[in-house]
């Protein structure tokens, strides 16, 4: 086994992971939630490459369809199944394929989400529905199909991505925030309950990626919150290989960069200092906008 495992990570050890990582990924059936696109499309790959075998559980878009053909050395170990992990009775059927096609589930990791930034008052209550719909509750329902296959023998695993912004509420994501937030509380009830079980939970914390949706994000992103956000995006790539390496080594939480971790630590020592800086920002950000596109939050009702 591990003259295959160093043949599979020759060169730059298995797309980054480390050899102790690439076993334990090896041989195991992994199901990942959004797999054909953006951070869900490294962890697909890195996982490939240690010896993973792996269902892909997407929206049954172009990208999805074309999976197979950008990775043909995987053939056999690829799996690609259409479904809205929205949609619950969606999400256990595409389970029980995946089942039927790589056996018993030892690992998940959920990459699927989706977050459209704008100010407050400009979001429909159908994109506050849309982001739980779809972060926390396509969360919670693939976990809960997969989690009777997990055993703590096999310190088999959940790894879920939240974001920075489930653990610190940022201006222009209204929507999103809350959703992360839900998510992270959600990892650490797991992680408490299953721990006696030897079935680890992994939360990871990553601030922007360099992915379509982070581009697509543009479009509605308040120069507030591109402000705030100012560094410049991770790869996907790095973000995928802290994952796959944070969740084979038993890691809690797995925060994928050194600024986001020093935030988090400021955060968590000095709340107050971090939300002069955050208003500082804003503050600043919104003397340099023209008046007319100067926000003003509505008055109440009453």
């Amino acid at each position: 086994m591990t003259s295959s495992i160093l043949r599979r990570i020759g060169g730059r050890r298995g797309r980054g992971l480390p050899i102790d990582v690439a076993r334990y990924w090896e041989g195991r059936h992994v199901v990942v939630t959004g797999g054909s696109s953006g951070i869900g499309l490294e962890v697909t790959r890195s996982a490939l490459a240690a010896g993973a075998r792996v269902s892909v559980l997407a929206l049954g878009d172009q990208a999805l369809t074309e999976l197979p053909t950008r990775m043909p050395a995987a053939a056999g170990r690829l799996a690609v199944i259409a479904a809205d992990v929205s949609q619950a009775e969606q999400t256990r059927a595409a389970v029980e394929l995946a089942r039927e096609r790589h056996g018993r589930i030892a690992a998940l990791i959920v990459c699927a989400g989706i977050a459209k930034p704008d100010y407050f008052s400009r979001l429909a209550a159908e994109d506050f529905d849309k982001h739980m719909a779809v972060n926390y509750f396509g969360a919670l329902n693939v976990i809960r199909d997969v989690l009777p296959d997990l055993r703590g023998r096999d310190r088999d695993s959940i790894t879920v991505i939240s974001s920075m912004a489930g653990v610190l509420p940022c201006f222009g994501y209204g929507a999103y925030s809350p959703s992360k937030f839900a998510v992270s509380a959600l990892c650490e009830v797991l992680r408490q309950e299953l721990k006696p079980t030897g079935v680890m939970v992994t939360v990871v914390l990553p601030p922007d990626v360099d992915t379509p949706q982070l581009a697509a994000e543009a479009a509605t992103k308040p120069p507030e919150l591109a402000a705030l956000n100012a560094s410049p995006p991770m790869p996907a790539t790095a973000v995928a290989r802290a994952l796959l390496a944070g969740a084979a080594r038993g890691r809690p939480t797995v925060i994928p960069s050194a600024r986001a971790r020093l935030i988090r630590r400021l955060t968590a020592l000095a709340p107050h200092l971090t939300a002069r800086l955050i208003d500082t920002i804003i503050a600043r950000t919104q003397r340099e906008l023209p008046l007319a596109e100067r926000t003003h939050p509505p008055r109440m009702a009453g």
